[in-house]
């Protein structure tokens, strides 16, 4: 029974019928939504029944079949509900095109209404209600559908239903459409099309996602773009203007209607038929209700979908990502939501994951995989060749080998995260006595606050709350997360800064909201909101991120993120498991080996013939020729490893060398790009003051002597003009004015006058006092800043201090104190510390003032100290745009008014006036490496200064075009300023830098240096430290943002051949976006790049970029955080210990001390390894493939038997005991010395060509296998003569001592254990045949006719080879010969 409902343009008329035909059958199954729909004049109005409806089979709704189909009938008229309050769920009625169709012959009989519909659907309707008057039952009637449905069965079911719909509409003959598009009634096939539509909605609803029509609405696709539907329901489609009806329950009308196409549907067409099994009355309403029991079924699909979640649940919790989302942390209070632990993981492998990755590492080489096949096979009685330990016995040391290599790698990885995580902080805490608890980093949590001091590592990602300073500013050196050696100014939160003590923020009502964790490190995005007030913004000058480090005072914050969640390591790439070039080289010659293995059993098969169980007897042979793919080769390797490592480490020459992956020294054998960092890799990170320029004069260390003459000269004039308002200048006036040299004039203003007549000295004097005052630098002392947080705020009022969290800055009267200075730049801190060097030397600084300490001689020739007091009225800090800072200062003694400028020569040329000195002198210093700076001041008059702060204060005060207006004030002084010097800075390299770069670039090795600083600076370096040749040029492509500037800038590139590329990371981006195989085209082929600006993703990805385009391996090296995820991208990563951390070090394959190791470990040690593992490769190869042709000419002349030629403990002892200690000597052997290597840095380009491995060596090792194991087994053939055990011991000996004797020619420097090893082996076989009786005649060992035998044997099989190797050396000797 099902109910239908049809309408005409007046009224809803709801009917059931019984069916037995469905055409598209949805079964009873189908999940329908009973609806009451109304519309009115303008809109259709959508609502929801708020009768409960009810599950009479006493089931939970998470068990109720797929479909529970419910209809009631109740009596009680109009008490249901008021109009407007009944509603239900979602379904619009629409109008659908006339296009319907024609069911088929089946159901057209009987469902065919083209006249009388309403009185058919008034009498269904009067026998299922017992009442004769259709528009009462209606409007009393309540009818409902409740589902429950599966929704893997679904979709198939609508699948199968909508394609179904389709071939029946495709099946309908023309004059019927048109007959029903004529009449507009027609019932029977109508649903079709409407239904076929739904089904097209639930199966969207199925699997979430939403079919949606032109006109908006949601969850169904009309077929005229209109309509849309939830579910498959059995409602009304309408085929005419498309208007939305909905039917009023309580009064049983509609409103608006048109003319339509009414369509019902209920198995008829429409395959909505349901057959109702069971009829129940309900005794609390006396409803009748019809519903379908079929739970069984159900109940299983139940359980196995229960399975399904848990193991979907499990997946979710364990493997998939972790689901990143914003946070709020109350101070105080500990967080209850779960956040990844703080902890530095490097580790590849945990307890769990260890030996599954181990082994599937190991058996996805070919080779391994290989011998585990056969290894398995001996378990098959059939096909079992000689004793099962000779396949698992070399199968089981070769994995064991390496499971423990990689277990101790791994170890030492975690023992260096736990030193790492095990370092102390101090955390904030309520009940402590001192106000805080020691707990190392890997037990901080999100919501702690803790406190970092000077020098130390921020732990974890941080919000500053409070700092040391008054003001509330901390210095942070950024260069391990970013690569940027200025320091970075960081601040802390107003409100919790203006606190007395710490343990304050314990008592306050606040909270910190944070933005989801993301890998920009530039940029937050948090509010901070205290007692209810309003919320303050966060950005990221509020923050401290992890791997930063405290420059200079204490600083308190509260831990924002933890582990995986902070920036720097979301930054940084996961660690792989690297495998060397030279292994997956040798993978693919076990391949070719395999083939040839299948390719002679199958020459055997073909000459013995394909009859009676043939494939056994193949098998059999591909066991007999496995040893063609020696297991060995794999523990002959990883044995070599380890011994290339040891050496590394115990290098004397770059002592400090620590090899973390020992699985791939070969890599550094065939380098051919370096990537390296600048900061803390190439240079010390130091600046030192080296030259002045001052127009007419150049000073460097050799002459500053002379400054600070003049200096301590001029003092006691400068004092004197000074003192009168400078208060704190108690020296000025002991100075007498007899005491002077002629050279100085006392005039009132200092030197002023007449430019062009200063006196002597005059220069020196300006420059000086100029680069004191003009700067950002702060000083502070080591007492002073010493004292933490917590001990100097929170508990100083107890000793009778200040409860201020304020350390005073400087102490004037403690001049002895040697002062330290902070700074953003350490270029600054570099002059500011000349400055002092030569007797002006600032001891204190505040927001409004700045205090200069002066040497002055005494008449006894002593030194004693002045003061210089400036009250600083503008400061204009350094930006990327202007490139250049300037202040403004008031002289307090004389009241001068005087406006500095320092700044790139670029910029301050077109400010300073005309000169014909400053841009040859600034090239010159550039050439050299130096950093240059141009300072220039300018005398401002009062009125002027007065006129200047009433324009640029209106011009901060502007709402808009702010920073316009602002430059545009500033730009108005800054004309025709006094030049006054020209200074040069370098950035100490490290120890042997130049020389390290200029053996690499020799090596035909190109070097890229990826830095996180300014332009400027990277060119500099790559100057300084001769990254570039001396004859190289520079082209510094400009900075581009479009598609077309990237052309223009490439081609122009293009066209300097043999000049090195500087490009910034913005620019890099924009090349790569557009022109990425041009790009990279051009840069691979320039003798070297620098890319500065470049964040920690972007150095990964141009390693990747590299690797993908060339082919050819590269080396990553780093001292810093920012430096992980490019190590860790590249073939072979090598890390330095720095100063600021160990992050790099611990990240990388190779940790060493200093940059300069580099070379001896490419050039000497990876030169090595890498000779010295193509040798030891293909002699091992060598070895298996000579006892495979013994056995293949067995097998052939012996009738093609599938008979084992050396038996059980021969085949064993072969590859172990006789010839292994001989082949593994070849680890010891050198083709050149370290002396050499160095020397002649041109013989490390061949390594890269990869000659040493080859198809063609591999190839002519196969000859010789294949000539000396023919000439053994057919000479050993052709002598004997009595017994077969002669041919073994024959074959077997002279097999020996070919291969004793191979070695001995590849060897081409000896090493005494290579004697020993070769005297030991043939010492042990000699034993073996006085021993094994087994496998050996006694008597006719001992013979002569045996000794003779072996020895002609041996000689045929390896004279021609001698003769040959020696014809070569002197024809055509290699590279390295003509060295030495």
């Amino acid at each position: 029974m099902l109910p239908v409902r049809l309408c005409n343009s007046t009224e809803y008329k709801l009917f059931t019928f019984t069916t037995t035909t469905c055409v598209c059958s949805l079964n009873a199954t189908t999940i329908y939504k009973y609806t009451y729909i109304h519309k009115t004049q303008n809109t259709a109005m959508v609502a929801e029944s708020e009768l409960q409806l009810r599950d009479f089979d006493g089931e939970s709704e998470d068990t109720d079949s797929e479909t529970e189909l419910l209809i009631r009938h109740s009596g009680r008229g109009q008490q249901q509900a008021k109009r407007g309050s009944i509603a239900t769920t979602r379904y619009y009625l629409h109008d659908y095109s006339t296009n319907t169709t024609q069911p088929s012959a089946s159901t057209t009989s009987s469902t065919s209404f083209n006249t009388g519909t309403s009185n058919i659907a008034t009498g269904f309707l009067s026998h299922l209600f017992g009442n004769s008057k259709t528009t009462n039952s209606l409007s009393r009637t309540v009818g409902q559908v409740r589902f429950r449905n599966e929704r893997s069965r679904e979709r198939a079911k609508y699948e199968d239903f909508s394609s179904t719909s389709t071939r029946i509409q495709q099946q309908q003959p023309q004059e019927y459409k048109e007959k029903q598009t004529r009449t507009g009634y027609n019932f029977g096939g109508v649903f079709n099309k409407g239904l076929g539509t739904s089904a097209n909605a639930k199966l969207a609803e199925t699997t979430q996602t939403s079919y949606r029509g032109n006109g908006g609405a949601t969850s169904g696709v009309g077929v005229s773009g209109h309509g849309v539907t939830e579910s498959v329901a059995l409602g009304v489609r309408s085929s005419g203007g498309g208007a939305h009806k909905r039917y009023d329950a309580t009064a049983g009308a509609t409103v608006n209607g048109s003319n339509e196409s009414v369509s019902g549907g209920g198995g008829i067409g429409g395959g909505a038929g349901v057959v109702l099994q069971q009829t129940v009355l309900d005794a609390e309403n006396g409803s009748t209700v019809y519903y379908q029991k079929n739970r069984r079924r159900s109940k299983r699909r139940s359980l196995a979908n229960l399975c399904k979640m848990c193991l979907c649940g499990c997946w979710r919790k364990w493997f998939a990502p972790r689901e990143l989302r914003a946070r709020t942390v109350h101070l105080g209070r500990a967080t209850t939501e779960k956040f990844p632990p703080n902890e530095i993981r490097n580790q590849k492998y945990n307890v769990i994951t260890f030996l599954p990755l181990v082994l599937f590492e190991q058996f996805r080489f070919f080779l391994n995989l290989y011998f585990l096949l056969m290894a398995l096979s001996q378990f098959i009685p059939d096909i079992r060749i000689g004793y099962p330990y000779t396949y698992w016995g070399p199968l089981g040391f070769v994995l064991m080998v390496t499971i423990g290599r990689e277990a101790v790698d791994d170890l030492r990885r975690h023992q260096r995260d736990h030193e790492v995580n095990s370092q102390k902080y101090k955390r904030l805490t309520v009940n402590e006595t001192p106000g805080y608890e020691m707990v190392p980093s890997s037990k901080l949590k999100v919501g702690d606050m803790i406190i970092v001091e000077k020098n130390e590592r921020v732990p974890a990602d941080l919000v500053l709350l409070r700092t040391s300073d008054k003001s509330g500013s901390v210095f942070v050196r950024t260069d391990q997360l970013d690569g940027e050696t200025d320091w970075k100014l960081r601040l802390a939160v107003p409100l919790t800064q203006k606190l007395n003590k710490d343990s304050d923020l314990f008592h306050i009502d606040a909270n910190v909201y944070i933005e989801k964790p993301q890998n920009d490190i530039h940029s937050f995005i948090g509010t901070f909101s205290m007692d209810g007030g309003e919320e303050t913004g966060l950005n990221v000058e509020n923050t401290l991120w992890a791997n930063t480090v405290v420059a200079a005072g204490t600083a308190t914050g509260i831990v924002i993120y933890t582990g995986c969640e902070t920036r720097s390591v979301m930054n940084n790439s996961q660690p792989r498991s690297k495998v060397g070039l030279l292994d997956m080289e040798i993978n693919g010659l076990t391949k070719v080996l395999f083939c040839a293995v299948l390719g002679l059993s199958l020459v055997m098969m073909m000459l013995k013939g394909f009859s009676g169980p043939w494939y056994r007897y193949m098998f059999r042979f591909v066991l007999l020729f496995s040893y063609i793919i020696p297991i060995s080769l794999r523990v002959n390797l990883d044995m070599g490893k380890a011994f290339y490592s040891w050496q590394m480490q115990n290098d004397p020459e770059i002592q400090g060398t620590v090899v973390r992956s020992t699985t791939i020294p070969e890599e550094l054998g065939r380098i051919s790009y370096v990537l390296t960092d600048k900061t803390g890799t190439l240079t010390q990170n130091e600046m030192v003051f080296k030259k002045i320029h001052l127009g007419i004069v150049s000073h460097d260390n050799d002459t500053f002597h002379h400054i600070g003459q003049i200096i301590q000269t001029l003092a006691p004039t400068i004092l004197a003009q000074s003192a009168p308002g400078s208060g704190g200048g108690g020296t000025g006036n002991n100075a007498s004015g007899d005491q002077q040299p002629p050279l100085i004039i006392q005039t009132k203003p200092m030197y002023s006058g007449n430019r062009m007549r200063h006196p002597e000295g005059w220069r020196e004097w300006e420059a000086v006092k100029a680069l004191a005052l003009c700067h950002n630098v702060t000083p502070i002392t080591d007492e002073d800043d010493n004292k933490s947080v917590s001990t100097s705020s929170t508990y100083t009022s107890s000793a009778g201090g200040s409860t201020s969290p304020t350390k005073s800055v400087i102490n004037v009267e403690s001049s002895a104190m040697e002062h330290q200075y902070q700074a953003s730049s350490p270029d600054e801190i570099a002059l500011v510390k000349w400055t002092a060097e030569v007797g002006l030397t600032l001891i204190a600084r505040d927001i409004n003032s700045m205090t200069l300490q002066m040497k002055t001689r005494k008449s006894k020739g002593e030194l004693q100290d002045g003061m210089l007091q400036f009250q600083i009225l503008q400061v204009f800090p350094f930006t990327s745009e202007s490139k250049r800072m300037g202040i403004i200062v008031r002289d307090s003694g004389s009241g001068e008014i005087t406006f500095y400028l320092k700044g790139a020569d670029v910029v301050m040329s077109s400010i300073v006036q005309y000169n014909d000195w400053l841009s040859e002198e600034s090239g010159n210093m550039a050439r050299e490496g130096l950093r240059t700076l141009v300072v220039a001041k300018k005398v401002l008059t009062d009125e002027q200064y007065n006129d200047f702060e009433t324009r640029i204060s209106a011009a901060r005060l502007s709402v808009s075009d702010r920073v316009a207006k602002v430059a545009a004030v500033i730009e108005s002084l800054e004309r025709e300023m006094e030049l006054l010097c020209l200074t040069g800075v370098e950035d100490r390299l490290q120890e042997g830098v130049r020389p390290t770069l200029e053996l690499l670039r020799n090596a035909g090795v190109r070097v890229w240096m990826l830095t996180g600083d300014k332009l400027e600076t990277a060119c500099c370096i790559a100057k300084s430290s001769q990254l570039i040749g001396r004859n190289q040029g520079l082209h510094v492509l400009r900075s581009v943002s479009t598609r077309t500037e990237a052309h223009v800038e490439l081609n122009n590139f293009r066209r300097k051949q043999g000049h090195a590329l500087v490009i910034s990371g913005e620019s890099l981006e924009v090349c790569l976006q557009y022109y990425r195989p041009e790009f990279l085209e051009l840069a691979t082929a320039s003798p070297a790049v620098v890319c500065c600006r470049c964040s920690p993703t972007q150095k990964a990805q141009v390693v990747q970029l590299i690797q993908h385009h060339t082919g050819k391996r590269t080396c990553a090296v780093g001292d810093g955080g920012n430096d992980v995820s490019m190590i860790q991208q590249a073939d072979a990563g090598v890390g330095i210990e720095g100063r600021e951390g160990r992050q790099a070090s611990l990240a990388g394959d190779f940790s060493i001390p200093q940059f300069s190791h580099i070379a001896k470990l490419l050039l000497v040690h990876g030169r090595r390894s890498y000779k010295r593992s193509a040798a030891l490769s293909q002699f091992v190869i060598h070895r298996g493939l000579i006892i495979t042709t013994l056995q293949a000419v067995f097998s052939a002349v012996f009738y093609l038997s599938s008979v084992a030629l050396y038996q059980g403990f021969l085949m064993v002892g072969y590859s172990t005991l006789y010839t292994m200690f001989p082949v593994f000597s070849l680890v010891l052997d050198q083709d050149i010395t370290s002396t050499t290597a160095v020397t002649y840095p041109e013989l490390y380009k061949d390594l890269s060509k990869g000659r040493s491995l080859s198809y063609k060596t591999f190839f002519i090792w196969v000859l010789i296998s294949i000539y000396q194991g023919g000439v053994i087994m057919y000479g050993a053939l052709i002598l004997f003569e009595d017994e077969f055990i002669h041919i073994v011991a024959i074959s077997f000996s002279a097999l020996i001592m070919t291969e004793l004797i191979m070695v001995a020619l590849t060897v081409r420097t000896w090493h005494r254990l290579m004697v020993l090893a070769e005297l030991f082996s043939l010492a042990l076989y000699l034993v073996s045949l006085a021993v094994l009786h087994e496998y050996f005649d006694w008597e006719f060992i001992w013979s002569n006719e045996f000794l003779w035998k072996v020895s002609i044997i041996t000689l045929v099989s390896c004279l021609p080879l001698y003769i040959i190797k020696f014809l070569r050396k002197k024809c055509s000797p290699p590279s390295y010969l003509k060295l030495s």
